[in-house]
């Protein structure tokens, strides 16, 4: 059994973790979490003791093999009730997170399974990230950030790097949405901005926007 905090720290080290599976540094753990650096070495002495994380000096901190699954299970169950909540309870897309942080610590195997079923085993939740099974497996899906696309480029937004209530806003104002079919028409050199269509419409977007949109060449 692991406390709140200790799943905090296992789901930030899942969600730091790159594809080349190096090693992450308590520094960025520490910004993750928002916490101080020396708060995040006595926990990772902690949970190494338990077995779900291996830590080594100038390398950094990486999940052990029943540390990735118990991560991916809570990545799992934060994301099936962000479906839950938009999907049956009409939360809109930019509410669902701090409530899903709450929903993710329920201990329940069957809660979750018949949540899964009740949904129709959802591969994505409502921010175009995917869900793991139940083994803890996450299906790669093929994407991009939009800012890398070039003039005339297009393809359709599957997702988003920030997920914070404030950006999903700004997104909703601007009819930014999942599904969302966007041509990039022109790249600005002086400041990576970028005049995208979208609904039929033009717009300027920064290259910060276009840094947290992924998409799926078309």
């Amino acid at each position: 059994m692991f406390s709140q905090s200790e799943e905090n720290y296992l789901k930030a080290i899942f969600h730091l973790t790159t594809a080349e599976k190096k090693g992450i540094s308590t520094n960025a753990i520490a910004e993750k979490l928002a916490t101080k650096p020396s708060s995040v070495t006595d926990m990772i002495r902690k949970l190494s003791d338990k077995k779900v994380v291996s830590y080594k000096k100038y390398y950094g901190v990486t999940l052990t093999n029943s540390g990735r699954k118990i991560a991916a299970n809570i990545v799992r169950k934060h994301r099936l009730w962000e479906v839950f909540l938009v999907e049956k309870l009409q939360f809109s897309w930019d509410e669902v997170h701090d409530v899903a942080e709450q929903l993710e610590h329920i201990q329940s195997p069957k809660l979750i399974q018949q949540l899964d079923h009740f949904l129709g085993f959802p591969t994505q939740d409502p921010h175009g990230d995917p869900i793991p099974d139940q083994d803890g497996n996450l299906k790669a899906i093929e994407k991009r950030l939009l800012s890398t696309l070039l003039k005339n480029e297009s393809g359709v937004c599957i997702g988003v790097d920030d997920s914070s209530s404030e950006f999903l806003q700004f997104l909703d104002k601007r009819g930014i949405t999942l599904g969302k079919h966007i041509k990039v028409l022109e790249k600005e050199a002086f400041d990576d901005s970028l005049i995208i269509e979208i609904n039929q419409q033009k717009m300027t977007i920064s290259k910060k926007i276009a840094n947290n949109l992924y998409i799926q060449k078309s």
